[in-house]
C-alpha cells in the first residue's frame, strides 16, 4: 500500500499546497490537507496542533510546516504518528520529496587547506592564536606564517611552538633560508617554498617542502627539483605558481596542467590569493571556479589568503567549495543542486510565488495585519484592505498609516528594506526573517522546538486596528 501522508496547513496557503501536490503528480503516496484554522500556517504551533488535531487520518506521518514551533517529537509522541517540518516555503515541497535534488554528502573533501597569515612578524603570539582559531573554524588545516623579506621576526620559534601547542599544523612561508631553517627546526609541519637552488634547506629539517620554479614561468626547474626530491625518497609538494589576471594567469593555469600530466601521483598545490586578492569581483564565485580547475587536475593543497576585505570569507568559501566539487565529482555532474552556500547574492528560486498568486493570497486575508511577499514584479505588501506593489519601500508612504505608530514603522521600514533588497537581487524573501547570504554570513541558530522569543518590538504579528489611510509626505 503507498504510504498516506497528513499535511497541515492554513487558510491562506491551503489552495496552494493543493495545487502544488496536484502538480507533482504521480505522487507515490497518498494524502490529505487539514486546514488548522490559522490563517498564516507560519504561525501554527504544536500546541495549537495537539489542542485542534482530532485525528490523524491513519497517516503515516505528519509533514508540519517549516516554520512551525514547539516539540514536534513530543507531538510524534502525543498523536502517535511520526511528525516532520516541511520546507519552510510550498513550492519547495517538490525539491523536499527528492523530486528535483539528489541527496548528498558535504562531509567529505581530498583539499588541504593552508591558511596564510601574511604579516606574522608584526603579530605577537597570542594574536596569531586568535587567527588561527579562527582559520580553523572555518576550515583550515594548516596555519601559514608569512615572514616579510625586510621585517624581522624574532618571535617565530615561539610562534611555532604556541601553534603546535594549540594543535595546528603550521608552514613557514619565507624567502630567507634562514627563516626556513628556523622554522623548520622550531617544529614547523612545512616550508614555502624551496626551489633547485635551496633544497639543501629539505636535507637540514624535516618539514615537506612546498617546491615552486624559479625563475617562476620556468616549468622545467620545477620538475629538476621534484626529480632531485624523489631520488632522495623525501616528500614534497609542487606549486607551480598562479599568477594574477594579465601577468600570466592562462600561462599559469597550463602549466598546472602540464605540471599533472608531467607527474600524475605528485601532491600539487595552488595558491590563490593571486587571483581572489588582486580581482575586485566576490570571491565567493572565483573559489568556486578556481576549486573546480583544483577538482579537474587533482589538486590535494590550496593555499588562501584574508588580506583585502573583500577576501574575508575566502577561507570559508573554500571550504565549502572544495566539498561541493568532491561530491559533485563523485557523482560525475556538474556542480549544480549540490549546495548554495557559494550563492551569497542570487538564489536559485528568489520568487516562488508570482503576481497572481500573491493576488489571490491578499483577497482571502481578512484582517489588518500587513504581509509582504516579492515577486518578480516588485514589493507586495497587503491586508483585508488591499494590495499594493512597488519597486522601493518610498512608493508606499502614502499608502500606510504608520504616523502615530512608530514602532511599527519601523518593523515595516526594515521588513519592506529587505524585501527590497532581495528583489534587487534576485533573493528569497520571507517575512519576519533575515536574508540568506549563503557562507558569507552564517545566520544565527534557530531552536524551531522552542517557542518564538518575543521581539523587542512587537511580541508577535505586526499590529492589528487601523485601516491604512493616504497621506501627503
Amino acid at each position: 500500500m503507498p504510504e498516506h501522508i497528513l499535511f497541515l496547513t492554513g487558510r491562506l496557503a491551503e489552495r496552494s499546497l493543493h495545487k502544488v501536490l496536484e502538480d507533482m503528480q504521480p505522487l507515490g503516496f497518498g494524502y490529505e490537507i487539514r486546514q488548522m484554522g490559522i490563517s498564516v500556517a507560519a504561525l501554527m504551533t504544536t500546541d495549537m496542533i495537539r489542542r485542534r488535531l482530532k485525528d490523524t487520518a491513519s497517516a503515516a506521518r505528519i509533514i508540519l510546516p517549516g516554520r512551525c514551533r514547539g516539540d514536534i517529537q513530543g507531538l510524534a509522541q502525543h498523536l502517535g504518528t511520526p511528525v516532520e517540518r516541511g520546507p519552510e516555503e510550498l513550492k519547495d515541497l517538490p525539491a523536499y520529496f527528492g523530486r528535483e535534488t539528489i541527496p548528498v554528502d558535504l562531509t567529505r573533501y581530498d583539499v588541504q587547506i593552508f591558511a596564510e597569515i601574511v604579516d606574522a612578524p608584526h603579530q605577537n603570539v597570542d594574536s596569531v592564536l586568535e587567527r588561527a582559531q579562527g582559520y580553523r573554524e572555518h576550515g583550515a588545516e594548516v596555519i601559514d606564517l608569512g615572514c616579510l623579506p625586510d621585517t624581522p621576526f624574532p618571535h617565530l620559534e615561539e610562534t611555532v611552538a604556541a601553534l603546535k601547542g594549540a594543535g595546528h599544523r603550521v608552514s613557514v612561508d619565507s624567502v630567507r633560508t634562514d627563516e626556513l631553517l628556523r622554522g623548520g627546526r622550531s617544529g614547523a609541519d612545512y616550508l614555502l617554498s624551496l626551489h633547485e637552488d635551496t633544497l639543501w634547506i629539505a636535507e637540514e629539517v624535516a618539514a615537506i617542502p612546498i617546491l615552486i620554479p624559479k625563475p617562476s614561468p620556468d616549468l622545467g626547474s620545477l620538475l629538476r627539483a621534484v626529480e632531485a626530491m624523489e631520488k632522495r625518497d623525501r616528500p614534497y609538494i609542487a606549486d607551480a605558481i598562479l599568477a594574477p589576471i594579465h601577468t600570466g594567469f592562462m600561462d599559469s593555469l597550463a602549466r598546472y596542467h602540464t605540471l599533472r600530466r608531467r607527474l600524475p601521483q605528485a601532491p600539487i598545490m595552488m595558491g590563490v590569493g593571486n587571483l581572489t586578492e588582486l580581482t575586485h569581483a566576490d570571491t565567493a564565485g572565483i573559489n568556486a571556479l578556481l576549486m573546480g580547475i583544483i577538482s579537474e587536475l587533482g589538486i590535494t593543497h590550496l593555499l588562501t589568503t584574508e588580506v583585502s576585505p573583500h577576501c574575508r570569507r575566502a577561507v570559508r568559501e573554500a571550504d565549502l567549495a572544495r566539498r561541493i566539487l568532491f561530491a559533485a565529482r563523485q557523482q560525475q555532474i556538474p556542480p549544480r543542486h549540490v549546495d548554495d552556500g557559494l550563492m551569497a547574492l542570487h538564489e536559485r528560486k528568489p520568487f516562488p510565488y508570482d503576481l497572481n498568486e500573491i493576488r489571490t493570497f491578499a483577497e482571502a486575508v481578512r484582517d489588518p495585519s500587513y504581509r509582504i511577499q516579492v515577486s518578480e514584479c516588485g514589493i507586495h505588501i497587503y491586508n483585508r484592505d488591499g494590495l499594493h506593489t512597488a519597486s522601493e519601500p518610498f512608493e508606499l508612504y502614502r499608502v500606510l498609516d504608520l504616523a502615530d505608530d512608530p514602532g511599527h514603522a519601523f518593523y515595516l521600514g526594515v521588513e519592506l528594506a529587505r524585501a527590497q533588497i532581495a528583489w534587487q537581487l534576485g533573493k528569497r524573501y520571507d517575512q519576519d526573517e533575515e536574508l540568506r547570504w549563503g557562507c558569507a554570513v552564517r545566520p544565527k541558530p534557530q531552536d524551531l522546538d522552542r517557542p518564538k522569543e518575543p521581539g523587542p518590538i512587537f511580541q508577535n504579528r505586526p499590529r492589528r486596528g487601523r485601516n491604512p489611510k493616504k497621506r501627503r509626505p
